[in-house]
């Protein structure tokens, strides 16, 4: 993998008195995200400094990495009580700050503010790019149809489930949680609940045995008997087919990380947002209950970005059923 951590692009930056304004590059993608983050965290350590303004003028493509950059740099500016306002962004840059609600945390500005002298602001560029599987309408129709046969299975197997999750452990037959999809954007997604009612709060007294930013524990004790049984099949995971048809998840992409486990991201980590979330993926058919680092999982989501094709699809769908049906296959 390329040590994009090790290539650093060049800002052009202004100074008027106590304010800095940015000019960000055409492209904010993983590389300049990670340069991006690295010049800011020099910016806010200037104790002369208590403005910020980044140009997006002439920024046309931003993707997942550029995103958690910003998101990351925002934390850093509010802690050191310093004013983020952001100039010019063109619609498909709104658009995604919209999708993570950073149109409502940000202070937006229009081209019509003369601060610093500067280039102009204006862009007729394309707009960005987002990942081929993202754009393939092949793949959302696959998606579509998986999600009303895999609903279908759902709506006859609900309601002995049901019965049996109310047997084994009182409470909600369902469970959800919010998760963070693609380009970060955060949904809420559903699974038949196999763990006690308030495992959430008792996630913090719990052994990680994993490293980084996810959780794993092999003997989990919040989770129930039938919850097991749940997980071994994966029937947990059904009522998902419900975030796929909505357009949240797809059959196949990378396992969407919960909010705790962003907060441990870092930059070259947003990658994996470049795709939708998947019902299975890489990790899920390569060994998910063994793995223990989470670069591994990173690795096997960059890898599937790498390989992706509607048949390198197939495949790891059809791998699923195998991992599935195979009594040796472990559970989140």
């Amino acid at each position: 993998m390329v040590a994009h951590d090790k290539i650093m692009i060049s800002l052009v930056i202004h100074r008027y008195k106590n304010t800095l304004l940015v000019q960000l590059p055409p492209r904010l993608t993983v590389i300049e995200a990670v340069s991006f983050r690295e010049s800011f965290k020099q910016w806010v350590e200037d104790a002369t400094v208590s403005k910020i303004i980044l140009d997006f003028g002439q920024t046309t493509i931003i993707d997942s990495s550029g995103i958690g950059s910003l998101i990351t740099n925002i934390k850093s500016a509010k802690a050191k009580n310093i004013q983020l306002t952001v100039w010019s962004p063109n619609p498909q840059v709104k658009l995604a700050f919209s999708m993570v609600g950073l149109d409502k945390i940000l202070h937006i500005e229009p081209d019509t503010v003369a601060i610093i002298p500067t280039v102009s602001r204006k862009s007729q560029q394309r707009p960005p790019l987002t990942h081929p599987s993202v754009r393939s309408p092949m793949k959302r129709i696959i998606d579509i149809v998986g999600a009303i046969v895999g609903l279908s299975i759902t709506a006859v197997l609900f309601v002995p489930i049901a019965i049996a999750i109310k047997i084994n452990s009182p409470g909600p037959i369902l469970f959800s949680q919010t998760r963070c999809g693609w380009m970060g954007r955060q949904f809420r997604i559903w699974k038949f609940r196999s763990m006690v009612t308030n495992a959430e709060a008792l996630k913090s007294t719990i052994n990680n045995q994993a490293s980084g930013a996810f959780f794993k524990n092999d003997h989990d004790p919040r989770i129930t008997r039938v919850g097991r049984f749940l997980r071994k099949t994966s029937l947990d995971e059904f009522p998902q087919f419900w975030n796929i048809l909505t357009g949240d998840m797809s059959l196949i992409g990378t396992r969407p990380p919960t909010l705790d486990e962003l907060e441990q991201y870092e930059i070259l980590n947003w990658q994996r947002f470049d795709v939708r979330p998947g019902l299975s993926g890489e990790w899920q058919v390569n060994g998910r209950s063994k793995i223990r680092n989470f670069q591994d999982v990173v690795n096997l989501d960059l890898r599937y970005q790498e390989n992706w094709s509607l048949g390198y699809d197939l495949k790891l769908l059809l791998k699923t059923f195998v991992v599935v049906f195979n009594k040796d296959s472990g559970a989140v």
